[in-house]
């Protein structure tokens, strides 16, 4: 087993990864009749896909010798209904630096090759962008 799940109730998880013995706690919205207080299943998806793609990226540039530390992933999902589920995903990856145009592409493309992204449902929306300090942005 990878991971154990018990439902500690009031639409309330407890989720324990079981080689590391890390755990969070998941609730289930407040648009959906929980409290809020706590990531909700669908925020670990769409909050997965943006940490996936930083770690293939990560292994990409410590091959090409640069460093992406201190990039951030601002992620927003939006839901749908009948049946609820996730209809869309925007991640918005900036970075603390700049790179040459072969290494933006080069890690462009390992985040578009993260295995979450090849799991989610082909219906789900995804809006995928990429920010460098240099674009006349203060990171």
């Amino acid at each position: 087993m990878t991971s154990k799940v018990t439902y500690l109730g009031e639409l309330r998880t407890k989720c324990e990864h079981l080689q590391s013995k890390s755990s969070f706690i998941t609730d289930a919205p407040i648009d959906n009749q929980g409290k809020g207080e706590a990531f909700s299943p669908t925020d670990t998806v769409a909050t997965a896909l943006g940490s996936c793609m930083f770690t293939i990226m990560g292994i990409k540039a410590r091959d090409l010798g640069i460093n992406i530390e201190g990039a951030t992933a601002g992620i927003t999902k939006s839901m749908a209904a009948d049946p609820r589920r996730i209809a869309g995903i925007e991640v918005v990856l900036t970075f603390p630096a700049s790179y040459d145009e072969k290494h933006r592409k080069i890690l462009e493309r390992a985040a578009k090759t993260c295995p979450v992204l090849y799991s989610l449902h082909p219906d789900i929306v995804l809006d995928i962008s990429f920010h460098y300090k240099h674009e006349n942005k203060d990171f």
